[in-house]
């Protein structure tokens, strides 16, 4: 890293002072206000444009009693609909703000990784390869920088800069390293000017999101129709249209889902915020339930499958042809972890280099680190890749070191066929062993100015360093669970064959006889690649082509897949995958910025929690919908089978009943459903197939007959009283009463459809029993409350006609239990 030694950067105080006068560093035209964005959204609502209606209505013509309630009822499902909205957008903006990029500045004479927004004008960047520059700034010191500016100017050729050159917002830093003094930050930046904010960037919605959409739209549409037929049929008979309008709109309100949206918004949101506990970050809600599809997971091995914790075990020396292990007795040949170490970072990161330098403090007679100064880098590249740094003294001295894969080293050496040979075994053996390999080189140039490419140099073949890299040690327990779950987990590194294979043995990878190399996928035709890829999960020197080439052919097959990576290289495969997963601590701003999530602590690991709750999301909202639309049809049907068939009793629901249903079964589905705990088994099963229907033509019916028997019960509790000579004020209340029953019934049978209620209630779910008691309680004051039964024009039941009540929902939804009986005899059914 080049840094000035007489910059000491912005004081706290000058941060604050800046950030004042030039304001954030943003692209946003304003700070998103996200509580009147969900109130916008709130009263554009059909329920809440229905409602509004009703209410003017009543007021209308006189019923200030009914039009009174109608307002507070608007109140009420508004704050109701604007608290789980509200909640669900501030989730998404903490992980916005949990998931936003750094920057690297100098402050206060000390570097300090910041958020990019909190980035002011004056402030110092430290700009190193892979990272993307956080705001327009002017270069005061650089070593070989060079940047991809193509998101400016469309031009995908690196550009080259030097001192007092500009950077400018969003351009990558593709080789080299810089210090740079910030003169520009948010809309003031070029990227600003030109107008390239995210609220500019297109989400493309999820499968699931179109289909419940659509859903929706469907059911809105029904609505209307059956709006129109209602007043038109009533009007008819009855002449009056403001009754007619009432009963119309009564309806309408109990066709519209308006809980199905909040539901997703809220189980979506809220599940990516909890899967923070698991150090799992994700940036756009819409990728939890798109975690839960998984059927193939592409792994790194460096740091993924292994700990990246780098311990040189062998050192071959290319001179007295000999293999040397390294410990704390043996003598080393110097000039080969000389030049290991000066063809690695002056300021390491890296884990491997970072062990060359240690191994060097430990075996130099003499540190010679500050008597040179690096004068040119040539940054890792080339198929296979390698790197070359050069060093001067005041005394004029040259040292030029590489380091690399061994075959790019020693196709640039001048070694005799034999001393080639032994090399190239000596490099397998380390591989074959599970040995990370690195080759080191002594180059020479004799030209004035040093070659465009470092492939020009010729190098002296120095020797071979050998990495040990262990597995992690719950790599093992971590793939089992994946291969359980029914989800592939496939290698792919830029590591010998070798290597790959042993460490694919040690950690029990599946099908861990087989390797594909960079070169063979990219000899192979579409389909041949396609159908390898069915069979293949170890794939070795790997490079960012080969890598993107294997993801599109997985995802041909129909594979949802995922894939984790760290490199600047990785960004296109990570965005081509379904997944891409990003390290935290590891990872390039580059890939961090394309991937869909990022795995803070960098443990696979976490990522089964994360499929399991992507599954359990998805189970639960299907629950929620599903319960949506058994609760729906009764009080479709109650509100319009009697006026249809005209029957004695017409005038059973009306728009207060409607709403009352309405605030019982919207928490219902949003929070106790979405609090469901998993099921025990769903990590044992295969995922769902990719496109497949959130809800299938089986398990609508089944929910559409759950309807139909409660609204049988519902109105058979009404005739039961009414063959009794019940009046048309107990029909209503019976009725009323019998389907709060029967919501109650079915929010503990459809917890499962497949265990039985009884296993289903040792789930704990602590929001149950608080909505059961809610619910009774409004149910004991709707009954002997004068001024509620009035409202709701009820009359007041004994006890044994409440009991009858519950017996009749009873019937009508606990025969759910025979069946999921009769499913669980079946074993070769889970679930529908």
């Amino acid at each position: 890293m080049v840094k000035p030694a007489e910059e000491k950067g912005l004081t706290d105080e000058e941060v604050v002072i800046n950030r004042n006068k030039y304001g954030s560093n943003t692209l946003e035209m304003e700070e998103d206000h996200v509580f009147f964005k969900v109130l916008k959204e709130v009263v554009l609502e059909p329920m809440f444009i229905l409602l509004l209606v009703a209410c003017v209505i009543y007021f209308a013509v006189g019923q200030y009693q009914e039009g009174i309630i109608m307002l507070v009822s608007i109140f009420i499902v508004a704050g109701i609909s604007l608290f789980q909205e509200y909640r669900s957008k501030n989730a998404v903006q903490a992980l916005k703000k949990i998931s936003a990029a750094k920057a690297k500045v100098l402050r206060n004479g000390k570097e300090e990784l910041v958020d990019t927004a909190s980035v002011v004008v004056g402030d110092l960047l430290l700009l190193e390869e892979g990272e993307v520059v956080g705001a327009d700034a002017a270069i005061i010191a650089a070593n070989d920088l060079s940047l991809n500016e193509s998101i400016l100017t469309g031009e995908s050729f690196a550009v080259s800069k030097s001192v007092k050159a500009e950077v400018y917002k969003g351009t990558l830093v593709t080789s080299g390293s810089a210090t740079v003094k910030v003169t520009a930050i948010g809309l003031k930046t070029m990227m600003g000017k030109i107008g390239l904010s995210m609220k500019e960037i297109v989400i493309v919605k999820t499968p699931l999101q179109l289909q419940i959409r659509s859903f929706v739209r469907t059911m809105v549409w029904a609505g209307a129709a059956a709006f129109v037929v209602v007043v038109g049929f009533n009007y008819y008979h009855s002449g009056n249209i403001i009754e007619s309008f009432l009963k119309g709109l009564t309806l309408a309100m109990s066709i519209l889902p308006e809980e199905i949206p909040v539901a997703f918004s809220t189980f979506q949101a809220l599940g990516a915020f909890r899967l923070l506990r698991s150090k799992v970050i994700v940036k756009l809600p819409q990728y939890v339930e798109t975690l839960g599809s998984a059927t193939v997971i592409c792994a790194d091995k460096t740091g993924t499958l292994t700990q990246n914790k780098m311990h040189i075990q062998y050192l071959y020396d290319a001179a007295a042809h000999a293999s040397i292990e390294v410990t704390d007795s043996a003598q080393l040949p110097q000039d080969l972890v000389a030049y290991a170490m000066w063809s690695s970072e002056v300021n390491p990161f890296d884990p491997m280099e970072k062990a060359i330098h240690i191994l060097y403090e430990k075996t130099a007679a003499a540190d010679m680190r500050q008597q040179f100064k690096q004068v040119h880098e040539y940054p890792i590249g080339g198929t296979p890749p390698m790197m070359t740094h050069i060093f001067k003294n005041d005394n004029g001295e040259t040292i030029i070191a590489a380091k690399g894969a061994p075959e790019a080293i020693l196709k640039q050496s001048s070694l005799s066929v034999g001393q080639l040979k032994k090399a190239e075994e000596q490099s397998l053996e380390y591989a074959r062993l599970g040995y990370r390999v690195l080759g080191v080189g002594r180059g020479s140039w004799k030209g004035r100015q040093w070659p465009v490419a470092q492939s020009e140099f010729e190098f002296e073949f120095l020797g071979l360093i050998a990495f040990q890299d262990p597995p992690k040690e719950n790599i093992t327990a971590t793939i089992q669970t994946f291969n359980d779950a029914g989800i592939t987990v496939k290698m792919i590194t830029g590591d010998y064959a070798e290597t790959a294979l042993a460490i694919a043995g040690q950690i029990q990878l599946s099908n861990n006889h087989e390797v594909l190399t960079g070169k063979e996928v990219l000899a192979l035709s579409k389909e041949e690649l396609q159908a390898k890829v069915k069979l293949v999960n170890i794939f070795a020197r790997m490079f960012p082509e080969a890598k993107l080439k294997v993801i599109d052919a997985l995802r041909e097959n129909g594979e949802v897949v995922a894939m984790t990576g760290d490199g600047v290289n990785d960004g296109p495969a990570l965005k081509a995958a379904h997944i891409g997963i990003a390290m935290g601590k590891r990872g390039s701003e580059v890939a961090k910025n394309a991937a869909s999530l990022i795995l803070a602590d960098d443990d696979l690991a976490h990522m089964t929690e994360a499929v399991a709750l992507g599954r359990k999301i998805y189970d639960n909202l299907k629950k929620a919908i599903r319960y949506i639309v058994s609760i729906h049809i009764p009080i479709i049907l109650i509100v319009m089978l009697p006026l249809l068939l005209g029957w004695k009793f017409t005038d059973i629901f009306s728009p207060v009943h409607v709403i009352f249903l309405e605030l019982i079964m919207g928490p219902t589905c949003s929070l106790i459903y979405e609090n469901e705990p998993i099921e025990p088994g769903v990590m044992q099963q295969p995922p769902r197939a990719a496109g497949v229907s959130f809800l299938s033509f089986r398990q609508l019916l089944l929910s559409i007959i759950q309807g139909l028997m409660i609204t049988a019960a519902c109105l058979g509790a009404g005739y039961f009283f009414s063959a009794a000579g019940g009046t048309d004020t107990t029909v209503r209340t019976v009725i009323f009463i019998t389907l709060l029953f029967s919501n109650i019934f079915l929010t503990l049978v459809n917890r499962s459809f497949y265990f039985s209620l009884f296993k289903a209630m040792s789930n704990k779910n602590m929001l149950i029993p608080v909505i059961i008691v809610i619910t009774l309680v409004f149910m004991a004051l709707m009954l002997y409350l004068p001024f509620a039964r009035q409202l709701f024009r009820l009359g007041p039941l004994p006890l044994n006609s409440i009991g009858i009540c519950s017996l009749f929902a009873a019937a009508g939804v606990l025969w759910m239990e025979l069946y999921k009986w009769i499913k669980r005899i079946h074993a070769g059914y889970w679930r529908s």
